[in-house]
């Protein structure tokens, strides 16, 4: 068997989804009430088809059942998370809008945690088993590449290297073939005798090697035949991950600078999650540490109890950053950063420092909307200027909005810059979050900061 049974696949698992939704309702209503008596009838037999209504919704919707043969796990784990929680939204607001009084919570709430459990394990053990019957030989696809260079040959070792994804190397096909050379297996005109013979299932035009006019003509054998063509595009130059193909009327435009945050629905939950955030700090901690930090300022030294600094943010723009004043009233304050030993910083300045105490202000500077709770640190003007000229991509981190804490910081990388190289790899988790931020990291590196905190940091001062 080669991939004839590859089309069942992914209504396999759709049906195994739909089962294992009601094994997790059923168990949860056991859990809840010690029997399977008055399953069926109403109101559990209404909100079990609603149960099931829903999920095919979403699944003909987002098809969070389609698995891709090189698909990550962890990617398919929160795609089916988000499609889970979004159907126990679902579900909750349609009890709400029926008001019906008689379903228990409970029984909802086992069922939204076991299904996820069971369908995680489901999912992990029918990826793991394909892929352990792909590498011993099985469900293959039988590939081509046309262009023989440095990227083909990369594509070729992927292929090579991963049997567990089912692909199996045919040849290489390339007009610059020489009577001597073994590595092509022939021309880009033989391609269609080829693929007649020896049943190629997927045909990968690498760009730089093949003119456009030869690749338009083997896309169009390739729909005759029902062969897929892909297109292969040397980008591995390019750091970023957050490639996107853009669309100009016809023209199709390759966006080298998007990024997570780039999308509309992502700004919006980092949005919401950051005002949730600073008004939970701003009422339960601030409204009542507030009074007594400002009069300890007082007493300590002459001076504000607020200090702020002109501070570079989200694309480059200045804006006024808030702290608790930590240190005596000087004229450098803009220009050198705190040291150790530092005899302008105050004996309450000191305590404010290492405890991060003197940052709270700054979840104001978040519901402004100026700041996020989690992003790159935001730094002196003059800091910015400075490295900007040392660090190459060193602005890539103002793509986003500058945090409280950030990725850098949760790894030890915060106070004061001593060289260039700290400020080069604190620039470099800065460039990481922008390009893999999720809320789930924002979460994780605000759980590492407060643990930080909890231990002490030494170069907190």
């Amino acid at each position: 068997m080669q991939h004839r049974y590859s089309k069942y696949l992914n209504s396999l698992v759709l049906v195994i989804d739909i089962l294992l939704l009601n094994v997790s309702f059923s168990l949860a209503y056991y859990f809840t009430f010690g029997t399977y008596e008055g399953l069926t009838i109403h109101p559990y037999s209404q909100i079990l088809f609603f149960t099931n209504a829903s999920w095919v919704i979403l699944t003909l919707l987002g098809k969070p059942h389609e698995i891709s043969r090189i698909s990550n796990l962890s990617q398919i784990f929160r795609k089916i998370v988000r499609f889970i929680i979004v159907q126990l939204f679902a579900i909750s607001a349609v009890l709400v809008l029926i008001n019906q009084l008689d379903y228990s919570r409970e029984q909802l709430i086992a069922t939204y945690l076991v299904f996820p459990v069971l369908i995680l394990i489901w999912r992990t053990i029918f990826i793991y088993s394909i892929r352990i019957y792909r590498k011993f030989g099985y469900n293959y696809r039988n590939v081509i590449i046309v262009g023989h260079g440095e990227i083909a040959e990369e594509l070729k070792k992927f292929f090579r290297l991963h049997p567990e994804f089912g692909f199996r190397f045919l040849g290489f096909f390339d007009d610059q073939k020489e009577e001597f050379d073994q590595l092509i297996a022939g021309r880009i005109s033989e391609i269609e005798d080829y693929s007649s013979t020896n049943r190629v299932d997927e045909i990968y035009c690498c760009l730089p090697y093949v003119r456009y006019s030869k690749i338009q003509k083997l896309i169009n054998f390739g729909e005759k035949n029902f062969i897929k063509v892909k297109l292969i595009a040397d980008f591995r130059g390019f750091q970023n991950k957050g490639l996107e193909i853009e669309s100009y009327d016809s023209i199709p435009v390759l966006n080298v600078t998007s990024f997570p945050l780039d999308v509309r629905k992502n700004r919006f939950v980092k949005r919401a999650f950051d005002i949730f955030f600073s008004l939970i700090v701003i009422l339960g901690i601030f409204s009542w540490l507030f009074p007594l930090v400002a009069l300890l300022i007082k007493l300590d030294s002459r001076g504000p109890v607020f200090f702020k600094q002109k501070r570079t943010g989200k694309s480059n723009n200045n804006f006024w950053c808030w702290k608790f004043r930590t240190m005596e009233v000087n004229s450098k304050a803009d220009s050198v950063q705190a040291c150790p030993g530092d005899e302008r910083i105050t004996r309450l300045g000191s305590i404010l420092r290492k405890t991060s105490i003197d940052e709270l202000p700054q979840f104001f500077n978040v519901l402004l909307g100026n700041m996020s709770v989690v992003g790159p640190r935001p730094h002196m003007l003059s800091h910015t200027k400075e490295y900007s000229k040392k660090i190459e991509r060193f602005m890539a981190r103002h793509f986003v909005k500058p945090g409280i804490t950030g990725l850098a910081q949760a790894k030890g990388y915060r106070g004061e810059t001593r060289n260039v190289i700290f400020m080069k790899n604190r620039v470099k988790f800065d460039r990481f979050y922008i390009e893999n931020w999720s809320i789930y990291l924002d979460i994780k590196i605000i759980l590492l900061t407060i643990l930080s905190l909890v231990k002490g940091d030494e170069n907190a001062y």
